[in-house]
């Protein structure tokens, strides 16, 4: 687990920015086009760029759908880790991977908003480690939770943005920047 204020490295994590997952997502091009310059922003700095991809019955392994969206790569050296669960934490190599980087501060871009975003922002907070969601630069798609009303995916982004600007875990610190504000 990392301490805030002792591990001294920030990494890029791009959770999810998948095919199948951005397939009508919220102005998915743009938000593809937005990571696409974080990243590259992030590899000018020699900042480290980590990608999650994850896989379930939905989202099979090595299918189509299970690749990077057309527009994003992952270099060589840049580690791609699998998930099964929506925190990119759970079960995966992240944590210790990061703390084999001396990484105390994440960067966070990707997709589903309100599923593995949301889940992998609380889990890096939880986790003990100081978190910027790039606001302008994650997706999901509406949702119809079966209550006769659809929650927009504005809305979802909207809410995660202002809840990850607010939230105080001790020791931490926590915001939310547009990509290009945020200085690697």
């Amino acid at each position: 687990m990392a301490t805030a204020g002792t591990l001294k490295n920030s990494a890029l994590v791009v959770v999810d920015a998948q095919a199948g997952v951005m397939k009508g997502a919220f102005e998915a091009t743009r938000i593809v086009n937005n990571i696409s310059e974080a990243v590259s922003r992030a590899r000018q700095n020699q900042v480290p760029v980590f990608w999650i991809q994850h896989s379930d019955e939905e989202l099979v392994k090595d299918s189509e759908d299970w690749q990077l969206v057309s527009g994003l790569k992952a270099q060589e050296n840049e580690l791609i880790i699998e998930k099964n669960f929506n925190s990119a934490f759970e079960n995966t190599t992240l944590g210790s991977a990061l703390s084999n980087m001396d990484i105390g501060h994440i960067v966070l871009a990707g997709a589903a908003t309100n599923w593995c975003i949301r889940a992998t922002a609380y889990g890096a907070l939880e986790w003990g480690y100081d978190l910027t969601l790039l606001g302008d630069a994650h997706t999901t798609k509406d949702m119809d939770p079966g209550e006769g009303v659809v929650v927009t995916a504005v809305d979802l982004i909207r809410d995660l943005n202002t809840t990850i600007k607010w939230l105080s875990y001790p020791g931490r610190t926590n915001d939310t920047m547009s990509f290009e504000a945020y200085r690697f």
